[in-house]
């Protein structure tokens, strides 16, 4: 048999590659579901007491964590803080006690620092409520937690479900019950609405940033992001494009930005902006302005061009983060395509120990 080398074409163009959209607003739909178990959960640790909540996490969980913390900072008293993982086993915290109550979030239920932290924690004899996507793994052991919610997928959703119901337990929610009926009736469809939107630009922004990739392969990209952006932007620059796409990145806060990394932006530099809705938008609005005086080379992604239909403009900046996250769903699909490469493989990461 002769086998021929063939060039590479490009595809037609956007074609929701990688997109299921039942599956996806089920997925949602699902999450949402899980407000009652979580409601339950909260309400005993409520009845319980506590002297800190502490979303903890590594990595990607780590990001959601300050989001929830973010989040809940300017909304709410509770003492409410974010812990990384390896930092709260080599550094600890004197404020943690017996009496605190850790909120953490598992992918995989056997990452190496989150098992650690665990039982850490357990030593220390303060309670912990974990969210883990899979059934049957280490950190789903009946030892592991005292509360325990398995699903996949959705982390952010989570987190940010169980802090509404803490504001709302400290009379900080009065919208409480119209919000969860707003996101119930609306959000899955309005979020798979947002990548079916969002699914041709992305194909441009992906097939351009692989050909200016090829030709500067030594030149990370910048990605900005504040409030609850923040979170996505660290994650996704370091969790998705590190990690998975192996292309150098470099990720900072709208408010940190003009003390340090507007003096490296030229006119060729790479950067993507992140601008979502909540109280620290005017802080990605500053370096919006500022970009187009020096820089050519900018995108910024605003999640306020998105209808999200069913969803009142009050509690738009609540799940910003969700939808920047749609949008990236559908950048990181043709980035895959672009750059030839399955954002499943690694080259590090899990491969052996380190």
């Amino acid at each position: 048999m002769k086998y021929e080398a063939k060039a590479w074409k490009e595809t037609e163009g956007p074609s929701l590659r990688n997109f299921d959209e039942k599956k996806q607003i089920d997925s949602v739909n699902g999450a949402l579901a899980l407000r009652p178990q979580i409601e339950a959960i909260i309400d005993e640790i409520w009845e319980k007491g506590f002297d800190g909540i502490y979303f903890a996490g590594i990595g990607g969980t780590y990001a959601s964590g300050m989001q929830a913390e973010v989040y809940m900072r300017g909304r709410s008293s509770l003492p409410v803080f974010v812990e990384n993982a390896a930092e709260f086993l080599t550094t600890g915290n004197r404020r943690f006690t017996k009496n605190s109550v850790v909120i953490y979030s598992s992918v995989s239920g056997n990452t190496k620092e989150m098992v650690q932290l665990v039982e850490r924690v357990r030593g220390i004899g303060a309670r912990i409520f974990a969210f883990i996507d899979t059934p049957g793994s280490v950190l789903t052991q009946p030892d592991k937690q005292d509360y325990l919610v398995v699903y996949s997928m959705n982390e952010q959703l989570k987190f940010y479900m169980a802090a509404n119901y803490l504001m709302y337990k400290n009379g900080e929610f009065e919208d409480y019950e119209r919000y969860n009926r707003e996101m119930e009736a609306h959000l899955a469809q309005a979020l798979a609405q947002v990548e079916k939107d969002a699914d041709a630009w992305a194909y441009e922004y992906a097939r351009n940033k692989v050909a200016f990739l090829n030709g500067h392969k030594d030149l990370p990209h910048y990605f900005i992001g504040s409030g609850n952006q923040y979170g996505a932007t660290y994650s996704y620059a370091m969790c998705y494009w590190e990690e998975q796409m192996w292309i150098r990145t470099k990720s900072i806060s709208c408010q940190e930005f003009f003390h340090g990394m507007q003096e490296i932006i030229v006119a060729d530099t790479p950067v993507t902006l992140f601008m979502g809705e909540d109280e620290q938008r005017p802080l990605a609005e500053r370096v919006a302005k500022f970009l187009p005086r020096v820089n050519a080379n900018y995108t910024i992604i605003d999640t306020k061009e998105h209808e999200l239909k069913g969803i009142s403009p009050e509690f738009r900046g609540t799940i910003s983060h969700l939808v920047m996250h749609g949008v990236n769903n559908r950048v990181d699909a043709y980035m895959e395509l672009f750059l030839r490469h399955p954002l499943s493989i690694r080259r590090y990461y899990r491969q052996f120990e380190y």
